[in-house]
């Protein structure tokens, strides 16, 4: 598998394809989390990501599983020298009694950050994070604040990198500009929810939204600036794209949607490819790549993305795509 500087890092190369872990430890068990880790590292793949709210949402989940989870997959494979680890901070709730909003996330104040790396830490089994994201965008907190308490977290060696995940393009902006004036880490990549098909603009009030896409001003922007990898997650939309039993997800169920998607499967039948392999490849192939984190949940549903990267998308099928 194709390796690629993070964030123009050259001292930090992630394999294009990254392995999602949310439901690792939860709704997937550990012998089948476990075979798809390995699998993912026999074919090349050394990116992994995971966050210490994963997976919270489940039955039975406090959040923590996923990190603990592949903090024993680490120990018993000995590999740990050959992964990057990513984890996330920032969106676990802070009051896990009450209802889960926008108003009850643990946030970005140094205080927090400071604790859970060490919680992640402790977690994974590692002594280093090799990329930690700020998870959502918090703006009760001040930029110098969350920025500062990240920098620390490099300079102790704690971190090795930092990223930012669900923010606005504007506020990236801001951040990232931040960071530079006042001589601290930036962030070098940026994670939001990505697909083929377009999703709608934000239903919910930004401030409280949860889950940003990634939009052409962020491809403008990650393009321009040449220091920012963008990620995309949730890219084959739980299954939608290949099972006429998922229904598309209320934001991507568009007007133009079924004529995108009759496209997708066009090609994907002249290519001998599926069309979530179509997916993946698209995303890799676009003017600024968008690499996938790939949420599955067996190894037969990883070795069908395994094949993407590999999948030709000549000029001609990327404008039919693109202008479908």
């Amino acid at each position: 598998m194709k390796h690629l500087p993070l964030g123009n890092d050259p001292s930090l190369h992630v394999s294009e394809l990254c392995l999602g872990t949310m439901y690792f430890g939860t709704r997937i068990d550990e012998p089948t989390s476990f075979a798809i880790l390995d699998r993912f590292v026999e074919a090349g793949g050394n990116f992994i990501d995971t966050a210490n709210c994963y997976c919270f949402w489940t039955d039975g989940g406090r959040g923590g599983e996923s990190e603990a989870l592949i903090g024993r997959w680490l120990r018993s494979r000995g590999l740990r020298d050959r992964v990057v680890i990513a984890s996330k901070v920032g969106a676990a709730p802070r009051d896990p009694s009450q209802p889960y909003s926008a108003f009850n996330r643990e946030g970005l104040a140094a205080s927090v950050i400071k604790a859970e790396a060490a919680a992640s830490l402790k977690r994974l089994g590692v002594d280093r994070l090799d990329l930690y994201y700020a998870h959502v965008d918090d703006r009760a907190t001040a930029f110098s604040q969350t920025l500062r308490a990240l920098g620390t977290l490099v300079s102790d060696g704690d971190v090795r990198a930092v990223a930012a995940s669900n923010y606005p393009t504007w506020r990236l902006a801001l951040a990232r500009d931040h960071a530079r004036q006042a001589g601290l880490p930036l962030f070098r990549a940026v994670q939001m929810r990505h697909s083929y098909l377009e999703a709608r603009h934000l239903r919910t009030p930004a401030p409280e939204a949860t889950q940003f896409p990634v939009t052409p001003e962020l491809v403008d922007y990650a393009g321009t600036d040449g220091e920012l990898t963008v990620l995309g997650y949730s890219a084959l939309l739980s299954g939608a794209y290949a099972r006429p039993d998922r229904p598309l997800p209320a934001d991507y169920d568009t007007p133009g949607a079924d004529r995108r998607r009759a496209v997708l499967h066009e090609v994907a039948r002249t290519l001998g490819a599926t069309p979530n392999q179509v997916v993946l490849a698209w995303m890799l192939r676009g003017t600024v790549p968008v690499l996938p984190v790939l949420g599955v949940s067996s190894v037969a549903q990883l070795d069908e993305a395994l094949a993407a990267p590999t999948l030709a998308l000549d000029g001609e099928t990327m404008r039919r795509l693109n202008d479908a």
